[in-house]
């Protein structure tokens, strides 16, 4: 593990000699940093980075290089590890998947599993039935079941999962995307509602003119207040999970809306909205804005843009503690339909080709909830949701 990231590193062009990665396998052998992820990062970066100026790469070498080993504290404490470990990766053919039957619905996949997890006391592997891997069993890692809880899994293999007991880290869009970005800064425009504001503090040349020229040449100086966008907007990213094929069209949008849109709050969520918002995807998990203060704090002028996929598990949409990643006790349709009431100027903008919507049941149901209100993340179908805002 850190061979490969003391090579990640050279290759990043970080001045890293030997006798540093030494020093802190070193370090690591005295047990400094212990099991704690974060005590090793600021243990590396002090062993290894010697100049401020690499200290940005070395973060996203890190980033890259220790993926998904933060630590969590799952409710399934009571599954031991090996049980979940993985010895070869299995790859199913088409026929074995088509074989493969749903178990009934979400209530009845959450008591199976609390069964599973009252009875089981060996680990299981290739199997059917009980928590393990590689297997078509609903419960465990790297096998494949088209309606599962996946346990102990780094990342996603088929994105069928309609639970995941695993902490998974996202990285925040990127605003200072320039590439590309033109053309959607100009479709931009539209959502603007100019009016003069303020203080007179920019020059009126024609009201100058007409001036100066009533006054017999004597130049007379008009001022005039500024003119600024009245419309202000909420943007809802989605982020992680199947969002990760889409960065650069989202990264591009999010660029040309911070850099188009004066008034502008933006906020991420995965998969549906729930019960909580945040801002940095680093702290998703420890500072959040609860979505009811955001029904609060921003009034009904606000337009809401909403950017994702909508591909998930139904279950997302329609159930309570449907969610993948946490226990929501309210479904993500009844969080959509309170932002829809309070905010009815809101549309989605879905970075999937539109020619696919119909083969993804769940980006039906949104754009069912959104009344229609769906447009595919091109400059036409930017230009088609914006006539909508305006």
């Amino acid at each position: 593990m850190f061979i490969p990231f003391f090579q990640s590193l050279r290759n990043a062009r970080i001045p890293v000699t030997l006798r540093e990665f030494l020093t802190l396998l070193e370090a690591m052998k005295k047990g400094i940093a212990g099991y704690d992820v974060e005590k090793f990062y600021y243990l590396a970066r002090a062993c290894l980075v010697k100049d401020e100026r690499y200290l940005d790469r070395f973060d996203l070498v890190f980033q890259k290089a220790f993926e998904g080993l933060e630590s969590i504290d799952l409710d399934l404490d009571d599954i031991p590890p090996e049980w979940l470990e993985r010895i070869a990766e299995r790859h199913f053919t088409r026929e074995e998947i088509e074989a493969i039957q749903k178990r009934g619905g979400f209530e009845a996949l959450l008591d199976e599993l609390r069964q599973r997890l009252a009875e089981q006391d060996a680990r299981h592997q290739g199997g059917s039935k009980w928590i393990g891997t590689l297997g078509t069993s609903p419960f465990g890692a790297y096998g494949y079941n088209p309606e599962g809880i996946r346990i102990g899994q780094d990342r996603s293999r088929h994105r069928r999962a309609v639970k995941v007991w695993d902490k998974r880290e996202f990285r925040d869009f990127d605003d200072e995307v320039e590439l590309g970005t033109r053309n959607l800064k100009i479709a931009l425009r539209r959502l603007r509602k100019l009016v003069r504001e303020g203080r007179d503090e920019e020059l009126d040349l024609p009201g100058t003119i007409r001036a100066t020229a009533n006054n017999a040449g004597y130049l007379d100086l008009k001022m005039q207040r500024t003119r600024t966008n009245r419309i202000k907007v909420l943007l809802f990213l989605d982020v992680g999970g199947s969002m990760d094929d889409h960065v650069r069209q989202v990264e591009e949008l999010f660029s040309a809306a911070r850099s188009e849109l004066e008034h502008l709050e933006h906020f991420y969520f995965h998969n549906c909205l729930y019960e909580r918002v945040w801002r940095n995807n680093r702290a998703r998990w420890d500072d959040t804005v609860p979505t009811f203060d955001l029904l609060r704090t921003y009034g009904e002028d606000y337009r809401v843009i909403f950017v994702g996929d909508a591909s998930m598990g139904p279950y997302e949409i329609t159930e309570p503690g449907g969610s993948v990643e946490h226990f929501n006790e309210e479904s993500g349709a009844t969080w959509m339909r309170r932002i829809l009431a309070h905010w009815p100027k809101a549309i989605w903008l879905n970075p999937v080709p539109q020619a696919w919507w119909g083969h993804t049941y769940s980006i039906r149901q949104i754009d069912h909830l959104m009344e229609g209100r769906m447009h595919p993340l091109t400059i036409e179908g930017i230009d088609q949701g914006l006539r909508q805002l305006t």
